[in-house]
């Protein structure tokens, strides 16, 4: 399909001599996924759909529902959305503060804060792709009753763009200018011509946080906020107490700017513990309403089904369980720092030991033992849309290959069965958060490297340590203090653009950012983020998708990470609870819409 035929099947759309349905149908015979078809659409000047089968929310009042409790087993450590280093933090902070705009289960944008999505048809998307223009709803306030203005959006994109306030959503803000309209209206204006503009103010990274309590807190002394552990926001729940990695309560918003919301008189969101027993606590007990990220051996959460108290929720996006693998040394300091983008890895450096590595992933008995339902195995980093999934990369389990690798690079075998090469030992440390499907996965990966000469020491970290978002913390997944590690990540947007950045030279973490830069694995490749900044200012979305897929691939090719498996969102509710879940958004994306069944 060439870029003429495209526009021209746009142009019917948006004139209706084709149907929505039609371009979707011909958009998929060549690969193109609904979310990322609509997006075409909406950059053509089409306005959003509705979903095929929308949420229904059925009650006819604002409260009534009693107390919703809910469990993060990795429970929230702060509640600025701004600094949300994972999706627990993230999800915390959307009880009490919103975004203009998420992402619904189809990849559709649905309007929070802003009374519309942008459209060519009204004119406040730009058909050059240059800017956007977003309208608040009028008569939002902040919980504490000041209204919330445009005023507040130009504050968050100043707040976030400040190198000095080390925002984990700086990606969104540093290259935009955000300039008020109108006390409701701000215009997002862009560089260049720009592909995917809803990333500011849109999703996880698009929280708005109140200029009149932060305004003194800026840069330097963003961190020193009260208001980053006591949150006033424009969100279904007021603020009621906060315990960091433990508990996080609300109580409902009598101002809330939707009608009839929310239904839950109350929140509680319980943290700690871990995935097994979330999962009985819903499916089993019916203690908990609803459990977050379900980490658990797919038997097990069928057995658990049975118990009669609640269903798994899963919910398709872009999650991908990898392992990274350090190109620098974890182990050398420099100026207070170690894994400093100035070291390379004395082992990791050799591209025959990570391609040897990459061989010693069973991924099929990880897919089949562990996830079930909930993850496919897989050789990509993206995966979903099936639009930006590269069709040419393949996944292998062979020791034997592995060994042959390894023999050639010149790695020889001691009497102790460990490989060495210039007086170095083959021995690495492999790090993951405490569960059981992780610990699992560690020691299928153990032990096929031990068949290959090469030493792997476990090391599992409290999932509340290991994701924290505390810069003093050694055992954070952004230091990176090992040489190999493992976790969940995904896009939160059905995009890859922003979630590919976590490879770029310009995002690497380090001291000087308080390692809240999305590249862990601190490599750094010119060829890669030249493609990746062209991918940014490419409009033909057919085109730009294979900047992506090559992006991927590159990354793949050189083995900076190793993909496991292709995973799901995986929840637990109760029965009777009504939840509106979304797997380019955070769980807690339309919380003001669940409900309970009668």
């Amino acid at each position: 399909m060439n870029e003429h035929d495209l526009k021209s099947m746009i142009d019917d759309v948006a004139s209706g001599r084709m149907a929505r349905r039609s371009f979707l149908r011909r958009m998929a015979a060549v690969g193109i996924a609904a979310p990322f078809a609509n997006q075409i659409l909406a950059l053509g000047g089409v306005a959003m759909a509705q979903p095929a089968t929308p949420f229904a929310y059925k009650p006819t009042k604002r409260g009534g529902g009693g107390l919703l409790k809910v469990l993060w087993w990795q429970g929230p450590t702060l509640l600025n959305p701004h600094f949300a280093v994972g999706t627990k933090d993230q999800d915390g902070s959307k009880l009490f503060y919103e975004p203009l705009a998420g992402w619904d289960a189809e990849g559709n944008l649905r309007p929070v804060l802003a009374a519309s999505i942008p459209s060519r048809e009204d004119g406040t998307l730009a058909a050059d792709g240059r800017s956007v223009v977003w309208k608040l709803k009028p008569g939002i306030t902040w919980h504490d009753g000041k209204p919330c203005t445009a005023d507040d959006l130009v504050f968050n994109w100043e707040y976030a763009r400040d190198p000095a306030t080390a925002a984990v959503t700086s990606g969104a803000y540093k290259d935009v200018t955000v300039e008020k309209i109108d006390q409701l209206s701000v215009r997002v204006k862009f560089n260049e011509p720009t592909p995917f503009w809803a990333e500011a103010f849109v999703g996880s990274a698009g929280c708005i946080i109140p200029k009149h309590l932060f305004a003194d807190f800026t840069g330097a002394k963003s961190r020193e906020a009260p208001t980053n552990l006591k949150p006033v926001g424009t969100g279904p729940y007021m603020f009621k107490d906060f315990k960091p990695g433990d508990l996080v309560t609300g109580v409902i918003n009598p101002n809330y700017h939707q009608a009839n919301k929310p239904y839950f008189d109350a929140i509680e969101m319980k943290g700690g513990g871990d995935a097994a027993s979330a999962a009985r606590a819903v499916l089993q007990t019916g203690e908990f309403d609803f459990a977050w990220n379900m980490q658990v051996e797919d038997e097990v959460l069928v057995r658990l089904e049975r118990g009669g108290k609640g269903r798994m929720v899963f919910t398709k996006g872009g999650g991908i369980e990898h392992i990274q693998l350090n190109t620098t040394d974890p182990w050398t300091e420099v100026d207070g720092e170690r894994s400093a983008a100035s070291t390379k890895h004395p082992l990791l450096s050799d591209v025959a030991v990570r391609r040897a590595l990459n061989l010693l992933v069973d991924r099929d008995s990880v897919e089949k033992h562990i996830y079930g339902r909930a993850g496919t195995a897989t050789p990509n980093y993206v995966n979903n849309p099936d639009r930006f999934r590269s069709k040419t990369t393949k996944f292998e389990f062979n020791v034997d290959k592995a060994n042959a690798l390894l023999d050639a690079a010149g790695w020889v075998r001691g009497a102790d069965g460990i490989r060495a090469k210039d007086g170095k030992k083959l021995k690495l440390v492999y790090q993951t958060s405490i569960n059981q499907p992780r610990q699992k996965n560690q020691a299928i990966v153990k032990q096929a490297a031990q068949r290959a000469g090469i030493d792997i020491e476990l090391k599992s970290v409290t999932a509340s340590v290991f994701f924290s978002s505390d810069v003093a913390n050694p055992d954070t997944y952004t230091k990176f203090y090992c040489d190999l590690q493992m976790y969940n990540t995904g896009p939160n947007a059905p995009d890859p653009g922003l979630f590919m950045r976590a490879f770029h030279g310009s995002e690497i973490a380090n001291k000087a950012n308080k390692w809240q830069g999305r590249n862990i694995t601190r490599w750094r490749n010119a060829e890669y983020d030249k493609l990746h900044d062209a991918s940014k200012l490419e409009l033909d979305p057919i085109k730009r998708a294979a900047m992506l897929i090559r992006c991927n691939e590159m990354v793949i090719e050189d083995v900076v990470v190793i993909p496991v498996v292709a995973r799901l969102g995986a929840g637990a509710a109760a029965h009777k609870l009504a939840v509106d879940l979304s797997g380019w958004d955070t769980n807690t994306w339309n919380l003001a819409s669940w409900y309970r069944e009668a």
